[in-house]
């Protein structure tokens, strides 16, 4: 069974997106107050070899052979995956036999060294992190490693957009409150144009956040700020429609799998797995029967992730 692959998973930015989990839970240079996957028990910067590469790379080469295609293959999954010192390593394997973009999901804290950003030759699409305009608000939407600052966070962006060839897309996690005062998006503003990024996506707390403090940004606060970003930012839209589900086996391991690494809806395991809907529910109440997986309601949606 892969231990270190999940979904196809519904993106709100690649569409429907294999993710690959580089590095063990919760194994992260910071903890933000909005992340689905829950606090960081001890922020680290220590980059290591947590997994196998081949082992890595067998894994993702069965998921693709088994299907469903995803639209992308992204190295992200329960932490910072460039704390693993063989991303690299591993994206030139997966390009070898990918048929699609491979996407770097990161909160861009290790760019500043350089190593980090030469590691990421072979990857199509970074999507990394800037969330404040001030060291203030970063330390209270973050709670970072000591070693992590805005300015160096900032500078390593902008190094890697003179390194870097693919496509840079910025994410701009709005929580109210904390980042989206004028003061805080017009500093924003300043930072984003020493980046350069090719798009800048703006996202809010859809799914279950780390502090339940967290609220939504609604579409009203969301737009008042793309206007005030300028012509490159964008609300990122909801999740791709999920498509038609294949009546194949549920393999409760798969959704476990699945599960462990991000809070999903039925409908996100329907169409990520290629399985029937109600062959999905049914397996979803065995599991929450057995205590396996927790049940949660984010406004009018109910996900699901694993205890």
């Amino acid at each position: 069974m892969a231990k270190h692959v999940y979904g196809p998973v519904p993106s709100r930015r690649l569409g429907f997106s294999l993710g690959v989990d580089l590095v063990p839970p919760k194994t992260c240079t910071m903890s933000c107050v909005y992340c689905q996957l829950g606090l960081t028990p001890r922020a680290t910067v220590a980059r290591a070899s947590y997994s196998p590469v081949d082992e890595v790379v067998e894994d993702v080469r069965a998921a693709l052979e088994r299907g469903p295609k995803p639209d992308s293959v992204t190295l992200g999954g329960s932490g910072e995956p460039t704390l693993h010192s063989a991303f690299g390593e591993i994206a030139q394997h997966i390009r070898k036999f990918a048929p699609c973009p491979i996407a770097l999901l990161t909160n861009g804290t290790l760019f500043y060294l350089p190593e980090v950003r030469a590691a990421c030759s072979a990857i199509d699409i970074i999507l990394p992190t800037l969330d404040a305009g001030d060291q203030e608000t970063f330390e209270r939407i973050h709670r970072p490693h000591p070693d992590i600052t805005l300015e160096k966070l900032v500078q390593g962006l902008a190094a890697l957009r003179e390194e870097f060839h693919g496509q840079i897309w910025l994410e701009v996690f709005l929580v109210p409150g904390l980042n989206m005062s004028d003061k805080q998006v017009q500093q924003l503003r300043t930072r984003i144009a020493r980046v350069r990024p090719d798009k800048v996506q703006l996202n809010t707390a859809v799914r279950p956040p780390a502090e339940s403090s967290v609220r939504a940004a609604t579409v009203e606060e969301m737009e008042k700020v793309r206007a005030a970003l300028g012509t490159n930012a964008e609300v990122i839209a909801e999740p791709p429609a999920a498509r038609l589900a294949a009546s194949g086996e549920v393999r409760e391991q798969d959704v476990l799998n699945m599960l462990s690494r991000r809070p999903c809806t039925a409908e996100d395991v329907s169409a990520g797995l290629g399985i029937n809907p109600n062959e999905v529910n049914k397996c979803l109440r065995g599991l929450l029967d057995g205590g396996k997986v927790l049940e949660l309601r984010k406004g009018k949606k109910v996900f699901y992730r694993t205890r």
